[in-house]
């Protein structure tokens, strides 16, 4: 294994652009839905006008330069090739932190909140609030190594991520995230090697029996966006952690196809009015599926399910914790459920607007938490 920090430039071929607009201008489309909403899911007309978009007016090479105007790297860790993007304060006492996404996400859910965590003097910030920022793909997720055999889950990432920041240069460091990457950032936290402390968006701990007997109003709320998630909104995590490989052949080939089982999500989970836009840009959210279309991740980018389903849910944290709640997030936890778990929580709050892609869909509300948590922490 080397040691080895490689510089990397995401340079997507003319032909892979003009591949996808070809399978997007043949795409073959199922009928239109039985019902007037999108409860059998993300609807014809809707999915057929994104794709339009994507075919002639989304321009990749804009957010290509975006994400090339910040330093990209490729590091090898147990045979396995990360990509990571390193964006250094002009603060050198700056706090370092490792930021990492989840599922159907990518490192794009950040690029709103990078500039006033490293450069808060220009952002409204003292110096007191900078951030070293490093931001990995997950493995089998953008332009990080596919792994080609099984035992890439949370534990092993969060291992991973912790020797990245050791190679860096950074002990300490704190670490952050949401969905699988609050997964990784609890067991970050779990194993307790060279972190300072950790903060989630997604903090997952089961119900007490005493709040399942005499639930808050918080709580109560929770459990039934808990049985709405499980009855009708759970079916995409039952196929990739049982079946990632068969699901893949059809998003690594229809370009339309990887397009709806992502921008679906960006409707399901978001704060907004009805329609996705309300939350995300067609820009941003294609600027995500890209990545994953580009990529060929659809297989790959599964697979953490089939590894780590299982493992959201146990083991205990003790270093300090911070944790925001954003109200429409998919699996929401009080802070009674969350002390069982998460043993050292010194910093809690619950916030009035916002979903599960907390960054990307209010950046300012998330700088606000992360300079708030770890001027705490």
């Amino acid at each position: 294994m080397s040691d080895e920090i490689r510089p990397f430039i995401i340079d997507v071929p003319d032909a892979a652009i003009d591949d996808l607009r070809d399978r997007l201008a043949r795409a073959r489309w199922p009928e239109k839905e039985a019902v007037d909403d999108w409860s059998q899911g993300i609807p014809l007309a809707y999915t057929q006008e994104l794709c339009d978009y994507w075919a002639t007016d989304y321009d990749w090479r804009r957010f290509e330069s975006a994400i090339n105007a910040y330093d990209n790297f490729i590091t090898e860790i147990d045979g396995v090739d990360i990509h990571f993007i390193h964006i250094r304060s002009p603060h050198e006492d700056a706090t370092p932190m490792v930021l990492t996404h989840g599922w159907p996400g990518s490192v794009a859910e950040f690029m709103g909140v990078i500039e006033p965590l490293t450069n808060p003097t220009a952002h409204g910030g003292s110096a007191d609030d900078a951030f070293h920022l490093v931001i990995p793909s997950l493995p089998g997720y953008g332009w990080s190594g596919k792994p080609s055999s099984s035992g890439c889950g949370v534990a092993w990432i969060a291992t991973a991520w912790n020797t990245l920041m050791v190679r860096l240069g950074y002990d300490p460091y704190v670490a952050q995230g949401g969905d699988w990457g609050g997964a990784v950032t609890t067991y970050i936290g779990m194993q307790n090697l060279n972190v300072r402390a950790i903060h989630t968006n997604m903090p997952v701990a089961g119900p007490t029996p005493e709040s399942l007997a005499d639930p808050t109003p918080q709580e109560a709320d929770a459990l039934a966006a808990l049985g709405h998630y499980d009855k009708w909104d759970s079916g995409y995590s039952k196929q990739q952690s049982t079946r990632p490989q068969s699901l893949g052949y059809g998003l690594v080939d229809s370009a339309s196809g990887q397009c709806a089982w992502i921008a679906e999500k960006m409707w399901a989970w978001t704060d907004n009015d009805g329609h996705p836009e309300s939350a995300l840009s067609k820009d941003q959210m294609l600027d995500n599926i890209s990545i994953y279309w580009f990529t060929a991740t659809g297989a790959s980018s599964a697979r953490l399910y089939w590894e780590s389903f299982a493992d959201f849910g146990g083991g205990a944290v003790v270093v300090p914790t911070g944790c925001s709640i954003f109200p429409k997030e998919i699996i929401r936890c009080s802070r009674r459920w969350a002390d069982q778990r998460y043993e050292n929580i010194q910093y809690w709050n619950e916030l009035d607007k916002g979903g599960h892609f907390a960054a990307w869909e209010q950046p300012a509300t998330f700088v606000q938490e992360m300079r708030a948590c770890f001027a705490v922490l």
